[in-house]
């Protein structure tokens, strides 16, 4: 991953400070952790005065341009996640979320990780799928062929329609060509088809419009080629194409918490593991604490959250029976952590461009590409699973959530700062030396 220089004005002793290890972070008032990531360089003034004030955050003529029959702008809390240390680098994650006991959860399973040197992530280069669907070939067969024999003429059809994109590195780069045949049909015309697949690296973009205007773009000449009618033409969210690998290694002693041993804890977490790789009942709400942190940062970050869920949940279906996403086992007295997701992200267009909080929280997160979006993605949604299953695996998954609900309520009631503070402190019982924190649960259901 590309390390980079700060955004913001700050000196060259900033990079010092840009931490993302911020103990006692919550306790501070909502002022003091916007002047704490001013003072490390992350955001400016502006970008503190447009975050303490919702009416500055998307104005109503701006979402009027973004979707139809607007009315007024819905507002989400955005939180920060804390501890991150992913491929050597400091990361502080803005994520968009109601349900409590999220993002305390997934700094507090940050922080163990990054104890232990921190997660490991790779993620491929962004490669997506157009999909073509051609109907009636007079012969199936020899409509594949013909496809496969002028690949570089369909490339370079594809690429007229977005040539800056190949004048960046990207653009339509290969083809594919599958037949799929319908017993149920019987001899209707639906009974083959073909389809043609368009591999596009779509660079630092989701890529669905580009994809989509270059298959609708190729149309005309896939007909030509193939003798058939050309139906849907658009992507596929299923980005098998664009995976993210994470890992994380913790020592078992790292996992001692309230009065469980540390290799109880993680003998439990693999146990638990091991249920979901047996049982799709099970691996469903596995997966549902995954997502809990994927999704948050998919809106702090203005990607097409409801695309990355669908992409994700497929891929767990890829051969026929449903899996989880994260594993987890133990090994030399260590918690070993692997997950493998589709994600497919972008840093440029769409709402990015338009929406003024998200350019705010880009300088937050501080990542150069869609590639490194997706590796802290993975990073999140490792975390956020360790952080269920560990809470599962000892006191039960409602302690703590119910702890940071009953905040919710609070404030729902009114109540002041000074009387809501008592609802979130740590137990006396954690062993932990850092009690600085509030309790480490999330709901995964």
């Amino acid at each position: 991953m590309t390390q980079h220089a700060p955004n913001g004005d700050a000196d060259s002793n900033t990079d010092a400070l840009r931490t993302s290890r911020l103990p006692g972070y919550f306790r501070l008032s909502v002022a003091e952790r916007l002047d704490l990531l001013r003072q490390q360089g992350r955001i400016d003034d502006d970008d503190v005065a447009l975050l303490s004030d919702p009416s500055r955050g998307l104005p109503v003529d701006v979402a009027n341009a973004m979707i139809e029959n607007v009315i007024g702008v819905y507002g989400l809390p955005i939180g920060l996640g804390l501890n991150f240390l992913v491929n050597g680098k400091e990361y502080i994650v803005p994520l968009v979320v109601e349900e409590p006991s999220i993002i305390a959860a997934v700094s507090h399973t940050a922080r163990l990780v990054r104890d232990a040197g921190g997660f490991s992530v790779d993620a491929d280069e962004p490669l997506m799928i157009g999909q073509v669907q051609i109907i009636g070939c007079p012969d199936p067969d020899l409509a594949r062929e013909a496809l496969l024999d002028h690949r570089q003429r369909i490339l370079d059809t594809a690429n007229t329609f977005h040539p800056r994109m190949v004048e960046r590195g990207g653009g339509a780069l290969d083809i594919e060509v599958r037949t799929l045949t319908d017993d149920l049909a019987h001899q209707s015309r639906y009974n083959t088809m073909v389809v043609l697949h368009i591999l596009v690296h779509t660079c630092d973009a989701m890529g669905a419009n580009i994809i989509n205007t270059m298959a609708e773009g190729v149309a005309p000449l896939v007909e030509e080629l193939t003798g058939g009618r050309v139906y849907l033409r658009i992507l596929s969210n299923l980005a098998d194409r664009r995976l993210v690998r994470a890992s994380c290694r913790i020592p078992f002693q790292h996992l001692a918490w309230k009065g469980y041993h540390g290799a109880d804890v993680a003998e439990g977490i693999a146990a638990a593991s091991r249920f979901a790789e047996l049982d799709p009942y099970r691996a469903t709400t596995h997966n549902k604490g995954v997502m809990n942190g994927i999704d948050a940062v998919a809106l702090a970050t203005g990607n097409d959250w409801r695309a990355i869920e669908a992409g994700a949940h497929a891929y767990c279906a890829r051969d026929g029976r449903y899996r989880p996403m994260a594993t987890w086992h133990t090994e030399d007295e260590h918690l070993v952590g692997r997950i493998v997701v589709p994600l497919a992200v972008g840093t440029v267009g769409g709402p990015i461009r338009l929406h003024p909080t998200l350019k705010v929280l880009y300088k937050i997160l501080d990542v150069s590409s869609a590639q490194e979006l997706a590796c802290v993605m993975g990073a999140v949604g490792l975390a956020q699973n360790l952080a269920a299953l560990k809470a599962l695996a000892t006191e039960g998954i409602q302690s703590g959530h119910m702890a940071l609900h009953a905040r919710s309520v609070a404030a729902t009631a009114r109540l002041s700062h000074d009387a809501l503070d008592p609802l979130i402190q740590p137990s006396a019982a954690d062993p932990r030396p850092d009690r600085n924190r509030p309790p480490a649960h999330t709901l995964e259901g």
